[in-house]
């Protein structure tokens, strides 16, 4: 049996998006995404900072790419400026943008695509490895920041009556 590796790769983000991810963030508001889940988003001893949805939907655009460059050509360019949106609607039109671009330039990349090296597009320990690499590395960005942002806005919605953080 032959297995079109390119249509997996993208299958396995695309399904993941239109059935899991992209409906949860359907609704939300900006209260939602600027709430510190805890009283301080200072780290504990020897822990992360617990951080907002804001920063988890900002890391994730700033993963998958800008949509306006191809994210498979070498530039030398500086990327574009990005102003991360100031509502839960301009984040949410941000992150459908950069889906939409990243998913299209891996769907064009074909099985010859994600074979090739990663080259000028990563750091020179990696530039030997396979796109494939690269491609499922963000595909797992996606999926693990986008739990946390399901889980925050379960906490979210579970707060206290007096809306204090947890």
């Amino acid at each position: 049996m032959e297995i079109d590796w390119n249509a997996e790769v993208v299958e396995q983000l695309h399904s993941h998006w239109q059935d899991r991810l992209r409906p949860r963030l359907d609704g939300l508001t900006d209260d939602e995404l600027f709430w510190l889940p805890v009283s301080s988003a200072q780290p504990a001893e020897n822990r992360e900072p617990v951080t907002t949805i804001a920063w988890r939907l900002t890391h994730l655009i700033e993963g998958l790419g800008p949509p306006t460059i191809p994210h498979f050509k070498p530039t030398t360019a500086a990327p574009p400026f990005v102003d991360f949106g100031s509502s839960a609607r301009e984040a949410l039109h941000q992150l459908d943008e950069a889906y939409e671009a990243w998913i299209a330039d891996v769907r064009h990349l074909g099985p010859t695509g994600l074979a090739q090296p990663q080259g000028l597009l990563s750091p020179s320990p990696f530039a030997d490895f396979p796109l494939a690499r690269k491609v499922m590395y963000v595909h797992v960005e996606v999926i693990h920041h986008g739990a946390e942002v399901c889980l925050l806005r379960d906490l979210y919605a579970a707060r206290s009556s007096n809306g204090a953080s947890l």
